[in-house]
């Protein structure tokens, strides 16, 4: 299913590195909790959350008031990664401050993600 870029040869023996997404989402930290439940319900094994601060294309963010502003990654496969995707764009496209990007990575231990 996931295509083997490269191995590495280690310490015990071939590290095999697979392709995956990585998922940014930066939006209002008001949205963490109901964010990272639907991405969980959506598939995303996991996820790691940090404060982000920044200027957006309307030069402030609601969440400035409201606590200020989170990036959640996520590392995922393509299926779940569209599933996420759709997500976005009909519940909280339309009525939150969310920047979105997605870029190729290659990881170890491909069960984890």
């Amino acid at each position: 299913n996931h295509v083997c870029n490269w191995s590495i040869y280690g310490r015990f023996g071939y590290l095999m590195f697979s392709q995956r997404k990585l998922l940014t989402v930066v939006c209002e930290g008001a949205l963490e909790s109901r964010l990272i439940k639907d991405l969980l319900a959506l598939g995303a094994k996991g996820y790691t959350v940090t404060d982000a601060h920044g200027t957006g294309p309307r030069n402030q963010r609601n969440g400035d008031l409201e606590g200020g502003n989170i990036r959640l990654e996520v590392v995922t496969d393509q299926v779940t990664l569209e599933k996420i995707i759709e997500r976005l764009q009909s519940d909280y496209f339309p009525n939150y401050a969310v920047s979105v990007w997605v870029a190729d990575v290659e990881v170890l231990r491909q069960e984890r993600y």
